[in-house]
């Protein structure tokens, strides 16, 4: 048995939000009431073009959130994990289909891992470009390094990668690929020959799913053997830890919405949100999306201060907010009724977002064991 891990507490950790997270959190709210109705994402939906690169730009360029984990020396802002945590909770509080958790976090985090990277971290910070990190969205911290794409002594790729989350805007692709010096991270520009893409049915129509094939493409090298692995690991975690935050968003909205839904819906000359057995209910999701605040707040905070209990943390955090803004969602949907199946609703991309974020960066499970693993309990 796995010898086991004290885990001490931090005596210094304040998971309340500071007056710059408050102050960034209204910018972004106030942009995205504005710039991102829930009508204008349900209107992308229909027409297939689901990234709002404007939103994008105005996101990252007006208010700079592209470059909030990016240090001044490369153009950035130098904010931490808990800055970024509250743009992901407004994010999720509107299911903004901007690629903001995958090229400004796990890209972004990806490429600061790598010593050859300054200029795509530069044109990321700016807003000039966006970035994915390839692999499948459902890949989680602690995963073995990816096999399907192998470099050959040029740099050349070759191999296939499954379900890459927001690809499909990507102006770079940061590759990892097995050579013959060891695991590697490499740059492929979009648009480069022999670079494939295959569009597969997504759940989650806000965040869409890529296939993409390498056929002797050529790339740079950013890192190589004893820097790929690491940086790697470190961008599926910030991924993980972060994710949290959206589904806490996802969970809050869902929360407030059936709040307001069954105060104005009348039945028996009540308001349907005065009858007991609802007041529960609602009870019980305002005590999971108190906790979910907590955990989310939690990860992010461990993920900013570098604390070496940040692996125990992501794992609480995604252990338990993802099946909250399951459960949030689904309560939301059956507690509005018939209005709630109804495509005109915003509700169904929620639940989309909610389902398809509990399967990204690792399930429930896969980090439920690998908490037991990390604090010494049998899985």
């Amino acid at each position: 048995m796995t010898p086991a891990r004290t885990v001490v507490p931090r005596t210094d950790q304040d998971l309340l939000y500071s007056e710059v997270e408050q102050d960034l959190r209204s910018s972004v709210h106030d942009l995205l009431a504005d710039r991102c109705p829930p009508a204008a994402v349900l209107a992308r939906c229909e027409d297939r073009t689901p990234h709002d690169l404007a939103l994008w730009r105005a996101l990252s360029r007006d208010l700079g959130v592209a470059g909030l984990l990016v240090p001044p020396a490369h153009g950035g802002h130098g904010a931490t994990a808990r800055e970024a945590a509250v743009v992901l909770e407004e994010l999720g509080a509107s299911v903004a289909p901007v690629p903001f958790l995958t090229s400004a976090v796990v890209a972004t985090t990806a490429l600061l891992g790598c010593s050859g990277a300054a200029d795509e971290i530069a044109r990321l910070a700016s807003g000039a470009a966006t970035a994915v990190l390839t692999v499948p969205l459902s890949t989680a911290p602690g995963s073995a390094f990816p096999q399907g794409v192998r470099a050959d002594a040029a740099g050349v790729l070759t191999g296939r990668v499954t379900s890459v989350g927001d690809a499909g805007c990507a102006d770079l692709l940061v590759v990892p690929a097995t050579g013959p010096r060891g695991p590697g991270l490499y740059a492929v520009h979009a648009g480069a020959r022999g670079l494939g893409a295959d569009l597969p049915v997504s759940l989650d129509l806000t965040r869409p799913l890529v296939d993409i094939h390498f056929d002797r493409v050529a790339a740079r090298p950013l890192a190589g053997p004893g820097a790929a692995e690491p940086a790697l690991a470190t961008a599926l975690l910030t991924g993980a830890g972060l994710l949290a935050s959206e589904q806490l968003g996802i969970a809050q909205w869902c929360l407030d919405t059936t709040v307001r839904h069954l105060g104005e819906r009348s039945q028996f000359g009540r308001p349907v949100g005065s009858f007991q057995a609802l007041k529960h209910r609602l009870a019980d999701r305002w005590l999971e999306v108190v906790s979910a605040r907590a955990a989310a707040r939690s990860a992010a905070d461990a993920l900013a201060s570098g604390s070496t209990d940040a692996p125990v943390a992501v794992a609480v955090a995604q252990a338990y907010c993802a099946p909250v803004a399951v459960r949030a969602a689904e309560e939301c949907l059956q507690l509005h009724g018939g209005i709630g199946m109804t495509w005109e609703h915003p509700l169904h991309l929620f639940l989309k977002r909610a389902k398809a974020d509990e399967v990204a960066f690792g399930t429930p499970g896969r980090h439920r064991a690998a908490l037991a693993g990390l604090v010494g309990l049998p899985a």
